[in-house]
């Protein structure tokens, strides 16, 4: 089978590597695909960027592809699988209808509230005073959202009513992420522990997957300014068997439930960002409509099912039949950004020492923003690579991943180096005690 990728990050990389291990995969294209996705047997980049619809499609009908799945929530929420389905090419992805879960955050909180999924209470506004009026009443940590999308960083975490106001003022009146932010959300901020749950539905079933924990914030001790995510790793030693079924049976059964009940139908993955109360509430912060990025790297390595046959049994509606199997081992992955991320970086400076790291099917790195410059391998976006590493236990993925992250250099390059800080110390918690007390 012919197979597109659609997009060029970390995530994309990883689908690539995954898919190309298919018995029934030729050959796979990713459009416009990067550094890393340039180097895997059997992968082709095309260049064509992951919003040009009527490219994609020209070139999918040229090539005959038998498959595609899109990586970015942007082409999803803009209909690239609506326009596939009427050309009759199969795509791997919800309609734009459905993408709305991700496409507006007050579409999917007021989704949440009609079919009494648990999220926390929520305000939307599109008027600057009213917003900050709520603000001052509301009186309690608050999350300050964009409504539309705005790359992972639409998100104000605020402690203080100045906090709060100045949020207001960024996304409302300065319009900092443009039509994005043309309306708000402005929601209670919850306490607990993060963790994403994705799983993959063919409209009837959910079949989820690993569950994963990111690093969203920049800095050590999750402090800092949000990013696209700065390391991830797979399971959760939080989710919980008694957990899962609850996430399982509460958010991901009844999001499944309530988009039939309106009449739309979902097919493709499903991300629910989730925060685990004090009490063990699966409160739901947001959907996405794909796959997480940096997520999708330590998830993917544990993979044992064939991915390919997994999508094509979601287009079929045939998940019911579908068991996954998976790698025992947990994997965590850092990723290394470019000085300067999330905010202004700089392109264009050589990664060097990637040669210098032996092969091993333990540890892969996936590229996100890398491209080849006269030949040599270069840095083209915020969040450069992702290190990813399995490890008889998560401290063993952990040692081994930035073991191989310290070999990899450029100008200006940096990485957390704390990722899993939190698993391991619950993990540590809850170990048995040495025989010597």
């Amino acid at each position: 089978m012919k197979i597109l990728v659609v997009g060029a990050g970390g995530r994309e990389h990883a689908l690539a590597w995954k898919l190309r291990q298919s018995p029934a995969a030729d050959l796979i294209f990713v459009a416009p695909g990067n550094g890393g996705t340039a180097l895997e047997p059997r992968v082709e980049n095309v260049a064509i960027e992951a919003n040009d619809h009527d490219a994609l499609l020209a070139f999918a009908r040229d090539r005959a592809i038998d498959f595609v799945i899109v990586g970015p929530e942007a082409p999803l929420v803009a209909g690239i699988a609506d326009a596939f389905a009427a050309a009759g090419i199969r795509l791997l992805g919800p309609s734009a209808a459905a993408a709305q879960l991700e496409g507006s955050k007050i579409f999917a909180k007021e989704f949440m509230l009609r079919h009494g999924i648990p999220t926390a209470p929520f305000r939307a506004f599109d008027d600057e005073e009213a917003a900050l009026a709520y603000v001052r009443q509301r009186n309690a940590p608050l999350a300050i959202k964009a409504d539309g999308l705005a790359g992972g960083k639409g998100v104000m975490l605020t402690r203080t009513i100045a906090q709060a106001e100045a949020a207001v003022r960024a996304l409302l009146g300065e319009r900092r992420f443009g039509a994005a932010s043309a309306r708000i959300l402005v929601e209670d901020l919850l306490v607990g522990e993060e963790v994403s749950f994705i799983a993959l539905v063919d409209g009837q079933h959910v079949v989820p997957l690993a569950s994963a924990q990111d690093h969203k914030a920049r800095d050590e001790g999750d402090l800092g300014p949000n990013t696209g995510g700065m390391g991830a790793y797979s399971p959760a030693p939080l989710v919980t068997p008694e957990l899962h079924a609850r996430i399982l049976r509460e958010v991901m059964e009844s999001t499944l439930a309530g988009l039939r009940a309106e009449g739309i139908m979902y097919r493709g993955f499903l991300y629910a960002g989730l925060m685990i109360g004090p009490d063990g509430t699966p409160w739901v912060l947001e959907f996405n409509c794909r796959l997480g990025d940096p997520e999708t790297q330590p998830i993917l390595l544990r993979l044992r099912s064939d991915l390919l046959a997994l999508g094509l049994a979601a287009l079929d509606g045939q998940l019911n039949r579908v068991r996954l199997t998976w790698d025992p081992r947990p994997a965590l992955g850092v990723v290394i950004a470019a000085g300067g991320y999330p905010e202004k970086y700089r392109r264009g400076d050589p990664i060097l020492g990637l040669d210098e790291l032996e092969r091993s099917a333990d540890c892969t790195i996936f590229h996100a923003g890398t491209r080849w410059r006269d030949g040599r391998l270069v840095t083209d976006g915020g969040r450069v690579l992702c290190v990813t590493a399995l490890g008889a236990d998560l401290a063993e993925a952990q040692a081994r991943a930035y073991a191989a992250a310290a070999r990899i250099r450029f100008a200006g390059g940096f990485y957390r180096r704390d990722i899993g800080y939190r698993a391991l110390c619950a993990l540590a918690r809850t170990a048995p005690a040495s025989a010597g007390g």
